[in-house]
């Protein structure tokens, strides 16, 4: 695979650049390890595709998966307390876990545990392969990369999609590099408020 696009919101590429820039490099590497061949092992179902064959998200998503895990990117998780009530959820936000029980149980309240997890993370640098449903980039963009820039977890989310070169010899319903750039931009320049840098890929 190669990278073809790459898009900074909020200087996130700038950020790694100057401060990050051995982690840059190593998704750089591991992008071009993958070998988008050997992951050319779907067969479609699809009306309009019947028998020819595709990538095959899973396929792709393994090959990232072994290649980051052996430069040490680890799974991560941020865990919180959600309730009914915006006032102390906006109280809470910023505050341990385990203060944000027990304020929701002092006021009265039934405190729902919840959190966010995020495949690959170093050094404060979080990687999301996103090669499923469009649906999941929205989510990875404005509510995964966010909890963990907001929880002082990363400094910057790196969004890995497919180009809409390569999208269009998957299944259907993927999302794409094109697409989601203009979900970004359309929000406006400080929206969603963490730097992130999405990268597209293409064989």
């Amino acid at each position: 695979m190669r990278i073809a696009e790459t898009y900074s919101h909020l200087n996130g590429l700038e950020f790694l650049l100057v401060h990050k820039a051995a982690l840059w490099e190593e998704i750089q590497t591991v992008v071009s390890g993958v070998d988008a061949g050997r992951c050319r092992t779907k067969v479609s179902r699809e009306k309009t595709m019947r028998g020819k064959l595709l990538y095959s998200p899973i396929d792709m998503n393994e090959s990232f998966k072994q290649l980051l895990r052996a430069r040490g990117w680890e799974e991560s998780r941020v865990s919180y307390w959600v309730t009914k009530s915006e006032k102390l959820i906006r109280k809470t936000l910023t505050l341990p876990p385990e203060q944000q029980k027990e304020e929701l149980l002092g006021a009265g309240e039934t405190p729902i545990f919840s959190y966010n997890q995020t495949d690959f993370v170093k050094d404060r640098v979080a990687v999301e392969v996103q090669l499923g449903k469009y649906a999941f980039v929205a989510y990875d963009l404005f509510v995964k990369h966010l909890a963990f820039y907001v929880g002082d977890h990363i400094d910057v989310g790196v969004e890995i999609l497919a180009m809409k070169c390569l999208q269009s010899q998957m299944s259907s319903g993927v999302g794409y590099y094109e697409g989601e750039l203009y979900n970004v931009v359309r929000q406006g320049r400080g929206v969603p408020a963490v730097p992130l840098v999405l990268v597209g890929i293409e064989p």
